[in-house]
Protein backbone atom coordinates (compact mmCIF):
# COMPACT_ATOMS: atom_id res chain seq x y z
CA UNK A 1 0.00 0.00 0.00
CA UNK A 2 1.36 3.34 -0.49
CA UNK A 3 0.70 6.81 1.11
CA UNK A 4 -1.79 7.31 -2.11
CA UNK A 5 -4.22 4.46 -0.84
CA UNK A 6 -4.77 6.24 2.33
CA UNK A 7 -5.13 9.59 0.71
CA UNK A 8 -7.54 8.34 -1.57
CA UNK A 9 -9.60 6.72 0.67
CA UNK A 10 -9.41 9.71 3.19
CA UNK A 11 -10.81 11.97 0.53
CA UNK A 12 -13.32 9.84 -0.58
CA UNK A 13 -14.61 9.64 2.81
CA UNK A 14 -14.66 13.31 2.87
CA UNK A 15 -16.18 13.85 -0.36
CA UNK A 16 -18.62 11.24 0.82
CA UNK A 17 -20.16 13.83 3.73
CA UNK A 18 -20.59 16.06 0.87
CA UNK A 19 -18.20 19.05 2.46
CA UNK A 20 -15.15 20.58 0.61
CA UNK A 21 -11.82 20.58 2.01
CA UNK A 22 -11.86 24.00 3.31
CA UNK A 23 -15.07 23.05 4.99
CA UNK A 24 -13.54 19.93 6.50
CA UNK A 25 -10.71 21.59 7.79
CA UNK A 26 -12.81 24.20 8.80
CA UNK A 27 -15.13 22.20 10.67
CA UNK A 28 -12.31 20.64 12.53
CA UNK A 29 -9.34 22.68 12.68
CA UNK A 30 -7.24 21.02 10.31
CA UNK A 31 -4.81 22.92 7.78
CA UNK A 32 -6.10 22.69 4.61
CA UNK A 33 -2.67 22.31 3.37
CA UNK A 34 -1.76 19.35 5.46
CA UNK A 35 -4.77 17.67 4.95
CA UNK A 36 -4.26 18.26 0.82
CA UNK A 37 -1.14 17.08 1.07
CA UNK A 38 -2.48 13.81 2.81
CA UNK A 39 -5.20 13.08 0.43
CA UNK A 40 -2.46 13.27 -2.31
CA UNK A 41 -0.61 10.86 -1.32
CA UNK A 42 2.61 13.85 -0.43
CA UNK A 43 2.25 13.00 3.07
CA UNK A 44 2.24 10.08 5.30
CA UNK A 45 -0.50 9.38 7.68
CA UNK A 46 -0.20 10.15 11.27
CA UNK A 47 1.79 7.09 13.08
CA UNK A 48 -0.39 8.31 16.71
CA UNK A 49 -2.78 6.32 17.06
CA UNK A 50 -5.06 9.00 18.51
CA UNK A 51 -4.42 11.17 16.02
CA UNK A 52 -5.51 8.50 13.07
CA UNK A 53 -8.78 7.95 15.79
CA UNK A 54 -9.53 11.35 15.96
CA UNK A 55 -9.53 11.95 11.59
CA UNK A 56 -11.51 8.59 11.72
CA UNK A 57 -14.23 10.72 14.08
CA UNK A 58 -13.62 13.75 11.94
CA UNK A 59 -14.54 11.52 8.57
CA UNK A 60 -17.57 9.68 10.73
CA UNK A 61 -15.91 6.21 11.05
CA UNK A 62 -17.17 3.64 13.07
CA UNK A 63 -15.26 2.48 15.97
CA UNK A 64 -14.78 -1.14 14.85
CA UNK A 65 -16.32 -1.26 11.32
CA UNK A 66 -14.87 -2.43 8.19
CA UNK A 67 -14.23 1.08 7.00
CA UNK A 68 -12.25 2.03 10.26
CA UNK A 69 -9.84 -1.32 10.01
CA UNK A 70 -9.43 -0.02 6.69
CA UNK A 71 -8.38 2.95 7.53
CA UNK A 72 -5.90 2.35 10.17
CA UNK A 73 -4.78 -0.60 8.09
CA UNK A 74 -3.98 1.93 5.19
CA UNK A 75 -2.48 4.00 7.79
CA UNK A 76 0.28 1.69 8.58
CA UNK A 77 0.76 -0.03 5.17
CA UNK A 78 1.72 3.46 4.06
CA UNK A 79 4.23 3.67 6.92
CA UNK A 80 5.51 0.12 6.08
CA UNK A 81 4.07 -1.42 9.30
CA UNK A 82 1.55 -4.52 10.57
CA UNK A 83 -1.17 -3.68 12.51
CA UNK A 84 -0.72 -4.20 16.35
CA UNK A 85 -3.38 -7.25 16.40
CA UNK A 86 -1.64 -9.35 14.02
CA UNK A 87 1.87 -8.72 15.47
CA UNK A 88 0.54 -10.26 18.54
CA UNK A 89 -0.24 -13.56 17.42
CA UNK A 90 2.73 -15.46 17.26
CA UNK A 91 1.93 -18.36 15.01
CA UNK A 92 0.90 -15.43 12.27
CA UNK A 93 3.91 -13.65 12.55
CA UNK A 94 6.22 -16.88 12.30
CA UNK A 95 4.64 -18.07 8.96
CA UNK A 96 4.92 -13.95 7.56
CA UNK A 97 8.29 -14.86 5.61
CA UNK A 98 6.27 -17.36 3.67
CA UNK A 99 3.74 -14.78 2.47
CA UNK A 100 6.12 -12.15 1.99
CA UNK A 101 8.04 -14.81 -0.20
CA UNK A 102 4.75 -15.29 -1.71
CA UNK A 103 4.16 -12.12 -2.29
CA UNK A 104 7.26 -11.54 -4.13
CA UNK A 105 6.13 -14.51 -6.12
CA UNK A 106 8.46 -16.88 -5.47
CA UNK A 107 8.09 -20.55 -5.11
CA UNK A 108 6.42 -21.55 -2.45
CA UNK A 109 5.12 -25.38 -1.67
CA UNK A 110 0.94 -25.48 -2.34
CA UNK A 111 0.75 -27.39 0.77
CA UNK A 112 2.83 -24.50 2.72
CA UNK A 113 0.23 -21.57 0.83
CA UNK A 114 -2.09 -24.11 2.00
CA UNK A 115 -1.33 -24.13 5.55
CA UNK A 116 -1.25 -20.32 5.85
CA UNK A 117 -4.35 -19.56 4.44
CA UNK A 118 -5.84 -22.16 7.31
CA UNK A 119 -3.81 -20.60 10.05
CA UNK A 120 -4.84 -16.65 8.59
CA UNK A 121 -8.66 -18.02 8.98
CA UNK A 122 -8.26 -19.24 12.11
CA UNK A 123 -6.91 -16.32 13.28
Amino acid sequence: MSKAAFGAFFKELRIGQKVTLRQFCQAHGYDPGNISKLERGLLLPPDSEAKLAEFAKALKIRRGSDAWYQFFDLARAARGKLPPDVLRKRDVVARLPLLFRTLRGQKVSEQKLNELIEMIRRA
